[in-house]
């Protein structure tokens, strides 16, 4: 992850003038606390976030007042995000970090993994899983849903895709190793992080399925053997 980035217009907003004993100074709790953590939100990845925000300058003055606690953005414009059961997005994230082109960031809520991704994946990325047949139904099943699905044999889970309309809880931007709530696994850290798009995440939830052995039991096109039937041995037949 890069390492903190100078930027005035972040550390130096509101209407008054920037004071260097400011206690509320998250950028500097971040600056101290985090260094280049991938689990640690940077100052620029703080003013990403905010972008997202109907009003940015509000949303980092909420957050230097209260750097501990979780937020809400909306998605559609800054990014969408893939909501998956936790397991499964582990080992999504292990194949696009280890065989494709890695992550965005990603954060762990309430049992589920949050995938940010490029704005309209919410729209395209289940389309294009019925599409490839591996789709697990409609994404606006509810979590519940998507998680007894997953527990059945299902090898693509349902997923909870968040776009254009909908809000997504984002973890504190200082938090600790032993956080109960929402936390990040890959933090913001630039001003323009790369996100992957549909066809990216396409790609990994495929792998995953076709990395996981079938838990069902195998289906034979053949009838069952009967036990009591004569065998003959046709290799004598003239």
């Amino acid at each position: 992850m890069t390492a903190w980035l100078p930027d005035e217009t972040t550390l130096h907003h509101g209407n008054g003038p920037y004071r260097e004993d400011r206690a509320a100074d998250v950028f500097a709790v971040l600056r101290e606390q985090a260094g280049n953590q991938t689990a640690q939100v940077t100052a620029a990845g703080a003013a990403w976030l905010a972008g997202a925000a109907a009003y940015p300058r509000s949303a980092l003055s909420q957050w230097e007042s209260h750097p501990s606690a979780p937020g809400v953005l909306p998605c559609g414009s800054a990014f969408d995000v893939v909501n998956v059961p936790t397991l499964f997005g582990r080992r999504m994230l292990e194949h696009l970090w280890a065989d494709g082109p890695g992550s965005g960031p990603v954060a762990l809520h309430r049992g589920r993994m949050l995938l940010f991704a490029s704005p309209g994946t919410a729209q395209r990325l289940p389309s294009l899983l019925d599409w490839e047949e591996w789709g697990g139904g409609p994404a606006s099943r509810s979590e519940g849903d998507a998680a007894g699905e997953e527990e059945s044999g299902r090898k693509v889970p349902p997923l909870l895709c968040h776009g254009t309309g909908d809000a997504v809880t984002v973890p504190p931007l200082t938090c600790g190793a032993n956080a109960s709530g929402p936390r990040w696994v890959v933090a913001p850290d630039t001003r323009s992080p790369w996100l992957p798009g549909p066809d990216v995440l396409l790609w990994a939830c495929v792998r995953v399925a076709r990395s996981v052995p079938s838990s069902g039991p195998r289906i034979s096109i053949f009838p069952p053997a009967d036990q009591g039937a004569k065998v003959y041995d046709v290799s004598r037949r003239r």
